[in-house]
């Protein structure tokens, strides 16, 4: 089953041979690799690029384990480029297996991969591309040391528009699938639903919480896992480390500290399990900092923890929303405005929230997630915060009934989920 990627592969089109390292992050299985060793590859070979002037090395591969030594890594891959006329492609995949434990803890010890991307930055003839699963050791790092000669492409899991029209479902039973079992690709692939159920629970036990804990040196396992659990109780609530902490001991469990907590959820973005919305004051214009929100970057991985047990349509399709949104490349915060009202002949101050402040260059937009909008009771509900905001800008609520796009009397957009993630400029429309 061939998926069609073209977002990722025109931006990688659009950069090849600027001279700066192509960088490739995302969360383990959602199609990094897909996306360079069959959808670019085959780009290049179609452009006239020859098949041995592409240099592949997937270094979680067994047969590649040894050039997870860089001064191994750096041997190979210039033993293959043998002509100074010649252009060649380097691509290298999970390029975090190439980072000690070693050179993950101590700041100060440099990162040996570096030196040999370094190296191979110099050569005038050689294009670089690495994939990995890390922000904190490949796209930050990356983008810092080599200071605007690193190109970051974040790759998400299937956004709904990229896995309706694989699935051989109608959109409402394909939509019902992707809330249930997410957007990985392979999901596509396993026949039934019992089988994409186990391929989940295998992932997060095998590949997420193992790679996490190993690569954190975390000695209390239960504790991240119980931790992940309570993320993904608490899609679209507001919390932080401490909340989080009081949770913990109100069930009887004292073992792990606020600092503690505070240093997994920094592991789970970092690893691209979960992102976090921060909030931000839209009359002040500025942010508040904690609580935040956090959301799961693939919503069957979050179902697949609690065992296929807290399907709430409300919470998910809110997930769902603001996956799409940094799909798009948009930046998205979770937006607070304050306002004073009347209590007993008092001012009192209140504050409302917006779902999501989504920015992108001077564009921006004010989304609220309404799963339905029986009444106007509940619309008046919805859209109390956006009125409230003292700006031009577009409001939006987004709804998953079948309603055509429309605008009220209060200027407020309200269009229906499908208008929404189909069409890639419907925030426009």
């Amino acid at each position: 089953m061939e998926i069609k990627r073209d977002r990722y592969l025109n931006k990688l089109i659009s950069k090849r041979n600027n001279g700066l390292i192509k960088v490739i992050t995302g969360i383990r299985r959602c199609g990094k690799s897909y996306l360079l060793f069959n959808l670019y590859y085959d780009y290049l070979i179609s452009d006239g690029v020859p098949a041995d002037s592409i240099i592949t090395v997937p270094l979680d591969d067994d047969d590649y384990v040894e050039y997870c030594n860089p001064q191994k890594l750096s041997e190979y891959i210039k033993s293959k480029i043998t002509e100074s006329g010649k252009q060649y492609y380097v691509f290298i995949d999970e390029a975090q297996y190439a980072i000690t434990r070693e050179e993950m803890r101590n700041p100060d010890i440099p990162i040996r991969l570096y030196g040999v991307l370094n190296s191979l930055l110099r050569k005038k003839n050689v294009d670089v591309y690495v994939t990995g699963s890390n922000s904190k050791f490949l796209s930050s790092d990356i983008l810092t040391e080599f200071r605007g000669r690193g190109d970051e492409i974040h790759i998400a899991p299937l956004s709904f528009s990229e896995y309706y029209p694989v699935s051989g479902k109608d959109k409402y039973d394909a939509w019902q699938e992707y809330l249930f079992y997410g957007g990985l690709p392979h999901i596509l692939a396993e026949p039934d639903n019992e089988a994409k159920g186990a391929y989940l629970e295998r992932l997060n036990s095998e590949i997420y919480i193992r790679d996490i804990v190993e690569r954190y040196e975390i000695r209390e396992t239960a504790g991240m896992e119980t931790l992940m659990k309570v993320i993904a109780s608490a899609i679209g609530a507001l919390t932080n480390a401490q909340k989080i902490s009081d949770t913990f001991k109100s069930n009887g469990d004292k073992t792990i500290s606020m600092p503690t907590i505070s240093n997994y959820l920094t592991y789970l973005m970092e690893s691209f399990v979960i992102q976090k919305g921060e909030r931000y004051d839209i009359k002040g214009r500025k942010y508040i900092g904690t609580p935040s929100k956090y959301y799961y970057t693939d919503l069957g991985l979050r179902n697949a923890l609690l065992n296929f047990r807290q399907f709430e349509e409300t919470h998910l399709m809110e997930n769902a929303i603001y996956n799409e949104l940094i799909y798009r490349g948009y930046n998205v915060d979770v937006g607070v405005v304050e306002i004073r009202v009347d209590e007993d002949g008092k001012k009192v101050r209140k504050q409302l929230e917006v779902d999501f402040v989504v920015n992108q260059g001077s564009k921006r937009y004010y989304i609220q997630s309404a799963y339905a909008l029986p009444s106007q009771e509940k619309i008046d509900q919805e859209q109390a915060s956006l009125i409230k905001i003292p700006d031009s800008f577009k409001k939006i609520i987004i709804t998953s009934g079948n309603t055509p796009i429309w605008r009220n009397e209060q200027g407020i957009t309200v269009m229906g989920l499908f208008d929404f993630l189909l069409n890639e400029n419907s925030l426009d429309s």
